[in-house]
């Protein structure tokens, strides 16, 4: 279970993600993925965004975290434009890979303080911490051959905390586990961003996900050349009923929009 931290990082950041005109093109390709995308993503928000197959969600978090660089347009986080990746920006990923198979939990999350030459004993004190945060204490010695697919995600999540950053960016990060293990950890990071209150960027295919989590979510047109479609505003108190009516009214509002994009991209394809 999520516990609280001591204090909210990040309290008084100003931390927002533009993304203008932004289009994007694959060097060794002439397929569009991103088609002048305007975005405009509030600091401290929780903004989901959904969209069919292929619609360029993922390129759109990497070219937030600066993983690419955009083809035209820009991209601006806090007051600076994005060029490189930064310490400002964390990324969880849907799998564990980016973990390291041979060191253990706690060096797993101390391991960007080592890089960042925060003291030994500092950097062991947060990991510890965050590792209580997540609910992981008493695995610290362990190895990630060792963990369940959820325990691996909570690690990740730790190492986000450790960071202190002010924006967190999320590519799926429930999507390969177990439905009840997911359940699970979309109510305790929604209790998590209330301490953290960063600025969250979060991909995900699922619907109730995002009305579960979300603040705002933006909805992403069929590829190739795609473009944000039109953004909802959640509007719901939390913590949010998956079985209440206002609930349900939304997850229809977004299925539609959805479908009308799988449906376009099945007519133009002949599929």
């Amino acid at each position: 279970m999520i516990k609280e931290m001591a204090a909210p990082p990040n309290e008084d950041a100003s931390y927002g993600i533009t993304l203008r005109n932004v289009s994007f093109v694959y060097e060794d390709t002439s397929n569009e993925i991103l088609h002048d995308i305007d975005l405009e993503i509030l600091s401290g928000e929780f903004f989901v965004l959904l969209g069919p197959s292929g619609c360029g969600k993922s390129t759109v978090l990497n070219l937030v975290a600066g993983f690419e660089n955009v083809t035209s347009g820009k991209v601006v986080v806090g007051s600076k434009e994005v060029v490189a990746a930064g310490r400002d920006r964390v990324v969880i990923f849907q799998d564990s890979n980016s973990l390291y198979g041979w060191m253990n939990v706690i060096d797993n999350v101390a391991f960007p303080l080592r890089v960042a030459s925060v003291s030994k004993e500092e950097r062991y004190r947060l990991a510890d911490t965050a590792l209580k945060t997540v609910g992981l204490q008493g695995h610290e010695k362990k190895y990630p051959n060792q963990l369940s697919g959820g325990m691996k995600q909570r690690v990740q999540l730790a190492r986000a905390l450790v960071m202190d950053s002010p924006v967190l960016l999320m590519d799926e990060p429930f999507a390969a586990l177990d439905a009840q293990t997911r359940t699970v950890l979309q109510d305790e990071l929604v209790q998590l961003r209330d301490r953290l209150r960063c600025t969250i960027l979060f991909i995900t295919h699922d619907i109730t996900e995002a009305i579960l989590l979300g603040d705002r979510v933006g909805i992403m047109r069929k590829g190739p050349s795609s473009t944000v479609k039109h953004v909802i505003d959640i509007g719901l108190e939390r913590p949010r009923q998956r079985s209440s009516a206002a609930f349900g009214q939304l997850y229809e509002t977004i299925n539609e929009s959805i479908s009308e994009e799988v449906r376009a991209s099945r007519m133009k394809t002949g599929g």
